[in-house]
């Protein structure tokens, strides 16, 4: 991605609930970040954060001028005043004054959820026996969900009108719902299957379930399902070529590494390149491009 400026530090993209909201408030709002990946429960992160002093968690945002701030909340308002045409708040009064309530509970709240069901965007259970505390906290989810709709007025995906910091900021959550396959009601249900959509989101699970080994930390020992988003086209590595492009639809470097995907052996200039591909082709626009062309 082209660096304009801004480096975001974050955690394993397949684990790290807060990085995803990091991401959420620059990607879908076409704003160029350049990322910086600690590995969680490693010395890579620790590392990682000595170099945003004096931020001590993930995300951490460098500012152009070089000043690093940290909070995901904190990241969202800065990027909303520079880039004031960008979308991150509802333009109508009362839709941004409660997607800004609806950001703010969900910064400071939820902890039973988001410690009883930590973000795994790598695996979906059929169930993980939710305790009162969680029930409780998704039952206040939907209460609030369902407010901010009536009181916006909203009518697609969105709970204030279109996509704003307070859906990036639930988007984390959505993910459990769907990892841990948590009761919820069509209102709840039809706002996860939109996250799950979303072309950013399904972009940086791609990157998440290939970026790194799986942490032992947020294995569960439940039975397991498919992934309730997106069916991805069927794609798999192979040794070889010859492919049907010749260079890469990323960085338009020769092609080394190949996989299967459709009909068709593509080809791509790293491991990494491939891989995120394999994992979800429909996230990646630039190979769709050659993918339908």
């Amino acid at each position: 991605m082209t660096d304009q400026g801004y480096e975001l530090a974050i955690g394993d993209p397949g684990y790290s609930s807060w990085s995803l909201r990091g991401w959420l408030v620059f990607h879908p709002f076409g704003i160029p970040v350049t990322t910086r990946i600690g590995r969680l429960y490693s010395d890579d992160f620790p590392r990682l954060m000595a170099e945003f002093a004096p931020a001590r968690t993930a995300p951490a945002l460098r500012l152009p001028e070089g000043v690093v701030i940290a909070e995901s909340l904190a990241i969202a308002e800065e990027l909303a005043s520079r880039h004031p045409d960008a979308g991150h708040w509802p333009a109508n009064p009362t839709a941004r004054a409660v997607a800004r309530a609806l950001a703010s509970e969900m910064h400071a709240g939820f902890t039973a959820l988001r410690s009883h069901c930590p973000m795994n965007l790598r695996v979906s259970y059929t169930g993980c026996e939710p305790p009162p505390a969680v029930l409780a906290d998704l039952a206040r989810l939907e209460t609030i969900w369902t407010w901010a709709r009536e009181v916006t007025g909203a009518t697609g995906h969105w709970l204030c009108g279109p996509f704003s910091v307070a859906d990036a900021f639930f988007a984390p959550v959505a993910t459990r719902i769907a990892t841990y396959n948590l009761p919820v009601g069509p209102v709840g249900a039809a706002y996860v299957a939109a996250h799950l959509a979303h072309p950013s989101f399904r972009m940086w699970r791609a990157m998440g379930l290939v970026d790194g080994p799986d942490q032992p930390f947020y294995v569960r020992d439940y039975p397991t399902r498919p992934w309730p988003g997106p069916a991805p086209i069927a794609a798999h590595a192979v040794e070889a070529g010859p492919s049907i492009n010749t260079t890469c639809p990323y960085s338009g470097a020769p092609v080394t590494h190949f996989a299967r995907i459709g009909n068709g052996i593509w080809g791509f200039c790293n491991a990494f390149c491939r891989d995120k591909t394999v994992a979800d082709p429909e996230a990646w626009p630039a190979f769709m491009k050659i993918y339908h062309s």
